[in-house]
């Protein structure tokens, strides 16, 4: 690298990095997790299922604008740095939150309310899809080359723990206010809390410690689409794991708690309560499964993924659309969280192995958003609309093919510690 830090530095500029991450994602996934108290504001009576539909389509298109934000901050890292990146995403995901929490809703503005709501998402999409590669490319960069895969983990421990705090902000809410409190205004108390946060990243951007050098943001092909595309297999390889990844991801984290409350027919607190306990789990697993790369490799971590998850995936699924008892079910997704761990706790690092650095940022933000945006956004509609035709189990198999594509491309790709374009 062309910078060098002490260890204590190197701790407080990944610490520093991640807390942004953590903020980023706790405003991105109150949406979803909140959705079963707003969606009736925002859109006219009708069953909960079609309800649902609506808020997990602006869900989704929130998602499609990524791979724009992806290129735009991707460019913008690789050109000005990663700091300037991180900050100016973050800064953004707290203006869409802050709009979220004091808009009208339907009965107020008819259909403006969820236009606007629409309005807000897409700019927390644009906003994420640049942070997931900045901050993916600034971990791995600032890591220690021995121990690059625990310290880089530390994107999906905050990536989870934003997870965690949007479900413990609920499940305090829950305690606090009645079923029509959350209904008429207290889920908007989360969407303010995520904008205050996101605008004190500005305390904290002293302490990024800036990882590109001079000679890279100066090139000619600094964050260059056209570099990119001189890439390709690096490209298709980081789209087809993240397809299996980000489907897994979104399913067995955010899709999960409305799974089990429309398909299993638990009670919102219950599944509350259940999902914060697993959530707990996963988070803490990803230095371990990041230790773990950092001992056998990425490729080996991937294929353990891709393979578990294949032959897992539909009966997990099936089960858990049938679990009654709280206990099975925190323990049938942390099963499932367990074997994702493998994948979610190295894939900033692996990606960012892939790309030379003055491409880096572009390379992981654009191709991970497009998958992102294809496969993990539309999982939740793809599902509902699975439910609603009365055929639900051809999504579990949904799971299982698209991780079998990933297992496909773990086999088959070199591993990426041994031919690391870090250096």
């Amino acid at each position: 690298m062309s910078f060098v830090l002490s260890h204590r530095q190197r701790l407080a500029a990944i610490a520093t990095g991640s807390a942004g991450n953590l903020i980023e994602w706790f405003d991105f996934y109150i949406y979803a997790f909140t959705a079963l108290y707003f969606a009736a504001s925002f859109f006219p009576e009708g069953d909960r299922t079609a309800q649902l539909l609506n808020v997990a389509g602006i869900y989704a298109v929130g998602f499609l604008i990524r791979p724009v934000g992806g290129w735009y901050f991707g460019r913008f890292a690789d050109r000005h740095g990663r700091r300037a990146a991180l900050v100016a995403s973050v800064l953004m995901m707290g203006a869409g939150s802050l709009l979220i929490a004091g808009l009208p809703t339907y009965a107020s503005i008819g259909a403006w309310a969820p236009a606007l709501l629409l309005l807000a998402r897409l700019l927390q999409g644009f906003s994420t899809g640049g942070q997931f590669g900045a901050a993916a490319t600034y971990l791995s960069e600032v890591s220690a080359d021995a121990r690059r895969g625990f310290y880089a983990s530390f994107l999906y421990v905050t990536l989870i723990a934003g997870q965690l705090c949007a479900l413990l902000t609920l499940v305090a809410l829950q305690q606090l206010l009645d079923d029509a409190e959350l209904r008429a205004w207290g889920w908007r108390i989360p969407f303010g809390i995520g904008a205050v946060m996101a605008f004190t990243v500005l305390l904290m951007r002293n302490h990024l410690h800036e990882t590109t050098d001079n000679k890279a943001t100066k090139s000619p092909d600094a964050g260059s689409l056209l570099a990119l595309m001189r890439h390709p297999k690096a490209l298709l390889i980081v789209m087809s794991l993240t397809a299996g990844g980000g489907l897994c991801l979104y399913t067995f984290t955010t899709y999960m708690q409305k799974f089990l409350v429309n398909t299993a027919g638990m009670d919102i607190k219950t599944t509350s309560n259940v999902m914060l306990a697993a959530m707990l789990g996963f988070m803490l697993l990803q230095p371990a499964m990041g230790a773990l790369s950092d001992r056998i490799g990425r490729r080996k971590c991937l294929l353990l993924f891709a393979g578990l998850m294949m032959v897992s995936a539909v009966p997990l699924l099936s089960a858990l659309s049938n679990v009654k008892d709280p206990g099975v079910a925190f323990l049938l997704v942390l099963a499932a969280l367990t074997i994702l761990s493998l994948y979610t706790s190295i894939s900033g690092l692996f990606k960012a192995e892939l790309f030379p650095q003055h491409i880096r940022a572009l390379g992981v933000g654009l191709a991970h958003s497009i998958s992102i945006a294809v496969f993990g956004g539309s999982a939740e509609y793809i599902a509902l609309l699975c439910k609603q035709a009365g055929h639900e189990q051809i999504y579990f198999w949904y799971v299982a093919a698209i991780c079998a594509v990933a297992f496909a491309t773990a086999l088959f790709m070199r591993e990426p510690r041994r031919a690391s374009m870090m250096e």
